[in-house]
């Protein structure tokens, strides 16, 4: 086993590693937000690497490939000794039709789901009590966010989750949440091309010190160094990035010339486009780690370094002028200086 630098999750006690395994992508195809069709073997030998390679905590959600992602996860991690175990955080409140597994999932807080959630969770993932349970979108079914933010906090206290995070929800409901009980974590989506996190809610979890776990750093492959306009062009139809506005005309032509931009920044540090991108959210105070997806062990190793990356003054300035020029995206070109 590798051992990689490690920070603390907000007031947790939980120390965790600067990139995470995302197990969004291993959920398989045949749903609403798919990748795609998904090999379990290579997802289980992704993730085995991971952890071998010091990589100590997954992220994964009961939605991702309704319930599936979670099932590959449990069966990545068995047989693994306790200390060798990474921790696993997984969220709720997207409820899907089983029927009808196309379907877009709907945003469910009402308390008596968010338990049936939490118990299928911890059935699915084979463990007593999950490390951090976080509510993956705010509900849209009536339910106030006090509502739901009062289960989390009584799980907790039940000792049937660990930690309670928010993922995707606004400064707004961070505060409303607070009132009510500890927000652990917070998972905002945060990028090279998606950058306005910078300007609120990480600002609002250095204020809290709540942890900040950042989703899809890499921009879902497009800032991997590896993706171009012809592979854009050539997703399947089961793929939920064919036709979004990421990578499609006008936006995929500025987003592909900044990636390109970060290979010569990746070549002084002699690492992937990949990792410069995950390590330039990492370069943001009160990032705590970020979330990188893989489907295999080779492209594992590809963000690897990310964990232990640490960019200077030149190379941040360098990709806030590429980030102008190519006019991608919004939000702050780099880091507030120190």
């Amino acid at each position: 086993m590798t051992t990689l630098p490690t920070t603390q999750l907000g007031r947790t006690g939980m120390h965790v590693t600067r990139t995470g395994f995302g197990a969004w992508a291993i959920g398989g195809g045949d749903w609403a937000f798919a990748w795609g069709n998904q090999d379990d073997a290579a997802s289980i030998a992704a993730i085995r690497h991971a952890v071998e390679s010091g990589i100590n905590w997954i992220d994964t959600a009961a939605v991702y490939g309704l319930g599936h992602s979670e099932e590959v996860v449990a069966a990545a991690l068995e047989g693994l000794p306790e200390a060798d175990r990474p921790y696993v955080f997984t969220k709720g409140g997207l409820v899907w039709d089983p029927a009808n597994r196309s379907a877009a999932p709907r945003r469910v807080g009402a308390p008596a789901s968010i338990r049936a959630e939490v118990e299928a969770s911890l059935r699915r993932l084979r463990v007593e009590r999950i490390d951090l349970y976080q509510m993956h979108w705010p509900a849209e079914d009536g339910t106030p966010l006090e509502e739901y933010w009062q289960v989390f906090t009584d799980l907790k206290r039940e000792g049937k989750i660990r930690a309670a995070g928010l993922s995707n929800h606004g400064i707004r409901q961070l505060q409303a949440a607070e009132q009510i009980g500890t927000v652990d974590a917070i998972q905002p989506q945060f990028n090279l091309i998606h950058r306005d996190a910078a300007d609120d809610v990480l600002l609002w979890a250095r204020e809290h010190e709540a942890g900040a776990i950042v989703y899809s750093p890499m921009a879902s492959g497009l800032l991997t160094g590896a993706f171009t306009a012809a592979r854009a062009a050539a997703l399947e139809p089961g793929d939920w990035r064919a036709g979004h506005p990421d990578f499609t005309e006008p936006a995929l032509s500025a987003n592909l010339a900044l990636a390109g931009a970060l290979r010569p920044v990746a070549e002084r540090h002699g690492v992937t486009p990949a990792a410069v991108a995950v390590a330039w959210t990492l370069a943001f105070p009160g990032v705590t780690g970020a979330i990188v997806g893989a489907r295999s062990p080779r492209q594992v190793d590809g963000w690897r370094p990310a964990a232990s990356l640490e960019l200077k003054d030149d190379d941040l300035s360098d990709i806030a002028a590429a980030i102008r020029a190519a006019g991608a995206g919004t939000g702050p070109a780099s880091p507030p200086a120190a």
